[in-house]
Order: structure tokens, then C-alpha cells, then sequence
């Protein structure tokens, strides 16, 4: 038994290239991208070798010509999700400009797709598009000096903003839609509750009536509120540079990640 954990080792980019002839017309881009269509209409459960042939009025030979399962697919499939998340050019503009557009394009690019969002830290990200990513966010946060493991911490804390946010509103946003409700109508409903407990939770309550919905979109509340976490990190981040940048230390050796 292998002792390389499978999160790796069964990576379809760990696989050595198929190179046996009389591939099939259907190309791995045309399964991937009709794979995102099922993805983005009912999510990873709803994905399937049989369904995606189906699609693609294909037979099976054609599709595990390309991937050999369901699990290589989805990371194909994340891959080029993030293929979608734009990482600005060092120099393109002030560097706060361009980590703000690289977190908002990761949390769009998320909730255009929000399955990908469980797929991150299950699959791994080693595809063509995350490499690049990647590499672009060193460049960038390099160039605006960031270096050693603070740089690493940096890209984690950006990317943590922007995932956690597209989590959380996802999670909302599916939560709503199963009922058929529109969110006024939801807030409508949840009124007389929220009075029946307000006596025992006198400042939410005081919160809640100087501060009324009415008026706000969700949409604005998510933005505005992704906004202003950003911009209060990138806040903290520039007044960390501009004193000094204090050394930090590498992670202490380990002979077990886990």
C-alpha cells in the first residue's frame, strides 16, 4: 500500500499524460466546461459520469478517455473556475488597488460557482490556472513588499476574507432560495419573533431599530460589507509596512503536517 496520502497522490495532475492513440473528438475542455454547466445548475451532488454523458450526448469511452472518475473531473473543473480570478500585474496600479481587485474577483468568481467553494481544501490546487494564480499573487505581493512567510500569511488572510465571505452568502443565498421567498418577505416574517424576544436581548434590539433594513438590498448589504473588511485589513496591512515590517519567523519543523 502506497504510503503517499491520496489527496496528492490521486491528483489528476499527478497523472502522467494519456498518450495512447485514437483519442476521441470530444476534448477534456468541451467535458470540463459542460461539467461546470451541471455544476452551476445543481451543484457537485448533482454531477455525474452518466449525467455528464448525457449532456454531451457522449458515450463513456469518450469521457474516461480524459478522466478516470467523478473526482478527477471535479478538480478539472475547479481548476478552471479558477482560471476566472483575475490577479493584477505588479505595477498595474497601487498595490492596495490590486490586492482589493484580486479578493473581489475571488469571491465573484465564487459566487458565480459556489461549488467550488467546498471543493477548496479537498481538492487539490495544482492545475494550470491555480499555478498561475499563484504565482501572479507572489509577484504582486512581493513587489509590494511582503516577503518571507508574511507574504504567505498575507495571500491566507486575503483569501480567507474573500472565502469566507462568498461562504457565508452562498450558504444564505441557497438557504432563501429553497424557500421561494423574497428576503423582504423573510425579514416580514421573522418581525414578531424578534419583538417576542426582545426584551431579552435589549442591545440587538436597540441595534435593530436604529439601524432598519428598509432600503437596503442584500446585495448592497454583501458588498458594503465585504468592502469594508477589506479595506480595514488592507488598513492594518499598509500601517504593518510602513513600520517596518518586524521579522517573522518560519513555521518550527515538523515531521507530520497532520
Amino acid at each position: 500500500m502506497s504510503s503517499k496520502p491520496d489527496f496528492v497522490h490521486g491528483s489528476v495532475w499527478m497523472r502522467p499524460p494519456r498518450t495512447r492513440g485514437g483519442q476521441p473528438t470530444l476534448g477534456r475542455e468541451q467535458i470540463v466546461r459542460a461539467a461546470i454547466e451541471l455544476l452551476d445548475a445543481d451543484g457537485a451532488t448533482g454531477l455525474s459520469m452518466r449525467r455528464l454523458g448525457s449532456h454531451l450526448g457522449a458515450g463513456a469511452t469518450s469521457l474516461y478517455w480524459h478522466v478516470s472518475n467523478k473526482d478527477e473531473l471535479l478538480e478539472l473543473a475547479l481548476d478552471e473556475g479558477l482560471g476566472e480570478v483575475y490577479v493584477p500585474e505588479p505595477g498595474d496600479a497601487p498595490w492596495r488597488i490590486s490586492v482589493s481587485v484580486f479578493a473581489n474577483s475571488t469571491r465573484a468568481t465564487l459566487l458565480r460557482h459556489p461549488w467550488m467553494i467546498g471543493l477548496l481544501g479537498i481538492k487539490p490546487t495544482l492545475g494550470p490556472n491555480a499555478m498561475r494564480m499563484g504565482d501572479r499573487l507572489v509577484a504582486l505581493l512581493t513587489t509590494a513588499g511582503f516577503t518571507g512567510f508574511a507574504m504567505a500569511h498575507v495571500s491566507s488572510l486575503i483569501h480567507a476574507h474573500a472565502i469566507g465571505a462568498a461562504t457565508i452568502q452562498a450558504a444564505i443565498a441557497a438557504g432563501l432560495g429553497q424557500g421561494n421567498a423574497p428576503v423582504s418577505e423573510v425579514l416580514k416574517d421573522i418581525e414578531p419573533y424578534l419583538e417576542k424576544i426582545a426584551p431579552e436581548h435589549p442591545h440587538y434590539d436597540q441595534w435593530r431599530r436604529e439601524n432598519p433594513l428598509t432600503g437596503f438590498s442584500p446585495q448592497q448589504l454583501w458588498d458594503d460589507g465585504f468592502a469594508f473588511g477589506l479595506e480595514r485589513i488592507l488598513d492594518g496591512l499598509e500601517h504593518w509596512l510602513a513600520a517596518g515590517q518586524p521579522l517573522t519567523q518560519a513555521p518550527r519543523p515538523a515531521t507530520d503536517w497532520a
